[in-house]
């Protein structure tokens, strides 16, 4: 996880902040302003990098970089420490981290999603959330609402772009319907029945792949971050660190490899679909699909997570907003006391119909 990025006001000298409401640098202390120079989606800076070379280490040096990261002991969190850093807490689960002396390079983001809801709306919609779940203790909501600061996160994935050509076999199923005699209450009836004619089928499909989006983060529950979509990644600006200041950007844990075998599995979901569909008829098997995949990009790129983690009476509970539309997903907390008074209420309503009924 990375230190909050910094960049001194030209006025004050105070430091700036990304503002999500004017997209500009803002300083808090003097008010100055300051854009963000050639952001925009037709920067060249949101190019697709060729996977193969990637997995070969053939990226050029100015896509990489080095940074010094240790492991949270408690959730597995890579957390990055500015030079002059040596303890931090971790953002994920408030578990104190210390460094170590280790550096590990990793492939630069790409892209960047920027924060659209600053924090005071982020807080207002996890407590919405807190206060529509049933049976969760009030104090924790309220907890929430006073408490510390949620934090800005920008969460790493990958997205792929692949060209696929697939041949499949299989059989269509046209549905057809028979009529019988069956004995039914000592009579003879007819009965209409529902039969499948199978024809075996052999095809082609094709399907251009573009930004199929996988999570290359370790820290949160997939769940979490799954419930958080969809992401609108038309808003993908090109990297630039400016759009980082006054948040935190997590290094990514799930490597290029295993990023592609994960969307592997989402393409080729797609494309049994797209065989279903050119197969037709009433019904579908598939018998075997070969797949030839080419042409494979990707990019590294960051998305925006406004996170909250809160200790309540010994137990950790963890919130996560997506930072453009709001939506939110987390741990789901319950009220023992709530629970219990809502089986006693349906007990005295039990035995009240019961008493009603006996008269």
């Amino acid at each position: 996880m990375n230190e909050e990025h910094r960049f001194p006001c030209d006025n004050c000298g105070a430091d700036y902040r990304y503002d999500p409401a004017t997209g500009e640098l803002i300083c808090d202390h003097c008010g100055d302003r300051h854009g963000i120079e050639g952001a925009g989606p037709w920067d060249s800076g949101l190019r697709e990098l060729d996977f193969h070379a990637a997995l070969q280490n053939l990226l050029p040096l100015q896509e990489m970089e080095d940074l010094r990261v240790t492991q949270c002991p408690n959730c597995g969190a890579e957390v990055e420490f500015s030079p002059d850093t040596h303890a931090t807490e971790c953002p994920f689960c408030a578990t104190p981290v210390v460094t170590d002396t280790g550096t590990h390079r990793q492939i630069k983001p790409r892209g960047v999603v920027p924060f659209l809801l600053d924090e005071a709306a982020a807080r207002k919609a996890m407590t919405d959330w807190l206060g529509g779940l049933w049976f969760a203790p009030g104090g924790l909501q309220d907890y929430a609402r006073k408490g510390r600061r949620m934090q800005g996160i920008y969460v790493p994935y990958w997205t792929f772009d692949a060209q696929t050509a697939s041949r499949y076999s299989g059989a269509r199923g046209t549905v057809y319907h028979q009529t019988r005699q069956v004995m039914r209450d000592g009579k003879m009836t007819t009965q209409r029945v529902a039969k499948v004619r199978w024809t075996p089928v052999s095809g082609r499909v094709a399907r251009f792949f573009d930004d199929v989006l996988v999570l290359a983060s370790k820290s949160l529950p997939k769940k979490f971050t799954d419930a958080l979509e969809p992401w609108d990644l038309s808003r993908l600006e090109p990297y630039k660190p400016q759009y980082l200041a006054g948040f935190r950007a997590e290094g990514y844990q799930v490597d290029l490899d295993s990023g592609f075998a994960e969307a592997r599995q989402i393409i080729d979901r797609q494309i049994a679909r797209d065989v279903k569909f050119d197969i037709g008829g009433d019904q579908q098997r598939i018998t075997r699909i070969d797949t030839d995949v080419s042409a494979v990009t990707f990019k590294h790129i960051l998305l925006p997570v406004w996170l909250a983690a809160y200790k309540y009476r010994g137990e950790t509970y963890r919130f996560v907003v997506n930072g453009t539309t709001g939506r939110v997903q987390g741990e789901r907390p319950w009220s023992a006391w709530k629970i219990a008074l809502a089986v006693v209420l349906g007990l005295i309503l039990a035995a009240g119909m019961g008493y009603v009924m006996s008269r």
